[in-house]
Parts: structure tokens; sequence; C-alpha cells
């Protein structure tokens, strides 16, 4: 059972899961899959279009849908005014259980990983890849083709244009790593004793280190880059 709000838009191309709550004026257009017990609110906006001069702009809601796909997983909360684009390339994803907010833009061919934090007013740049547990603050922005590692920090106002690995803290304009997400790595169960080897080797931007000390989240964080480099 969902709850629709009657002025909400949901093209005939929308496939929705169970347990969803549509806001007042939200617009879902195109070949968008929606999970279970999401939170959309008033005049969000997704599947339109992907940002690009000269790209098609077809009108999905008169059956005039293309092959690009917005993926949306469970249990997220996309707060008002937040605009999600449809992918150009390899579609536009969002997994499970991350908080969107208000005015926020999620690009084409965009991915969003598990737990995603993204904080009021966010433009995120066309093929970017957050990883799990990422937390963007206020107004950042985030340059196209760039990588945020798992549980990585952005301060607000922050003008990110270099990849962040995982658990990092990066702050600025432009973007500079700053120290490490401490409270990031207690979350993920990090003990003390390895958090305190990792802080030193990002601020010394040792990746060969890191990849010893933190072998999964380097090697997705580095196979993400390549992806992008495709």
């Amino acid at each position: 059972m969902n709850r629709i709000h009657p002025t909400a838009v949901i093209d005939q191309s929308v496939v929705l899961g169970a347990g969803n709550t549509i806001g007042p004026y939200a617009v879902i257009l195109g070949n968008v899959q929606l999970g279970d017990d999401n939170w959309i609110g008033p005049h969000v906006a997704i599947g339109t279009p992907g940002e690009m001069r000269g790209g098609l702009h077809p009108a999905t809601w008169a059956d005039d849908a293309d092959a690009a796909t917005v993926t949306i997983g469970n249990r997220n909360v996309i707060r008002e005014f937040t605009t999600i684009q449809s992918g150009l390339v390899n579609g536009t994803s969002i997994g499970d259980d991350c908080y969107i907010m208000t005015k926020s833009h999620i690009p084409h061919d965009g991915i969003l990983e598990d737990l995603v934090t993204v904080s009021c007013s966010v433009m995120i740049g066309g093929h970017c890849h957050i990883q799990e547990g990422a937390n963007l603050g206020l107004g950042a922005v985030i340059h196209q083709q760039l990588v945020i590692g798992k549980r990585a920090m952005i301060g607000m106002g922050s003008v990110v244009t270099k990849n962040i690995p995982p658990f990092a803290m990066a702050y600025g304009s432009p973007a500079r790593i700053q120290g490490a997400n401490i409270i990031g790595m207690e979350r993920a169960g990090i003990a003390k004793e390895l958090i305190e080897k990792i802080k030193v080797k990002i601020a010394e931007g040792d990746l060969e280190e890191l990849r010893r000390l933190i072998p999964i989240e380097i090697t997705n964080f580095v196979e993400a880059q390549k992806e992008l480099s495709h």
C-alpha cells in the first residue's frame, strides 16, 4: 500500500514497491524503479533527463520514455525540491537508507550507495560515485566524475575537485583533506587502535598503506575510480 498525494504526477512507466509515501506535487517520470518504504517530499522531481546540452529531452508523460533509468532502493528519505535525474549512460542509482535533504541535486549517472547523507542544497556533478555512509555537508559542490569514499565527510560549503578516500574529512574551496572522520570509523565498527593508524595515514596521503589497513574500502574506492575513467 502506497500513500500518494492526489496532486503527485507519476508516469505509467514508473515501478513502485510498497509502503512509499509520495508528497504533494512530486513528479516521477520515465523508467524509474522505486523500492519500499521511501518518503518522497513535496515538489521532488525524479526521472527528468540528464542535463547535457544537445541531449535528448523526451516527453516521458506522452509515452516517449527512453532507455535511461533511475533505480531507488528502500527506506530512503528524499526531501522537498530535490532533483534526481535520469542516467545518460548507465542509469542513476540510489541505495538503501539514504537521507537526501531539501534542494539537493542528484545527477545523471550518479551512484549513491547505502546510508549516504546529502545535506541541504548539495550539488553533485554527473557520474559521481558516493560510497557507503558518506556525509556531504550543507551546500557542498562535488565536481563531476569523482568518487567520495566510504564514510568520508565533506564540510559545508566545500568545493570538491578531487577524489576523497574512505574515512577522510575534507573541507574548503577547493576542498583539501583536513583529517579523518573518526566518528564515521567508530560507527563502522573499526577498533580504536586501527582508527589511530588510519588517521595518521590519511593525514600523510599514503593510499598504499591505507590499502593494507582497510583493504576492502580502498579496493572499492580504486575500482570505482577505474569505472569512471572508462
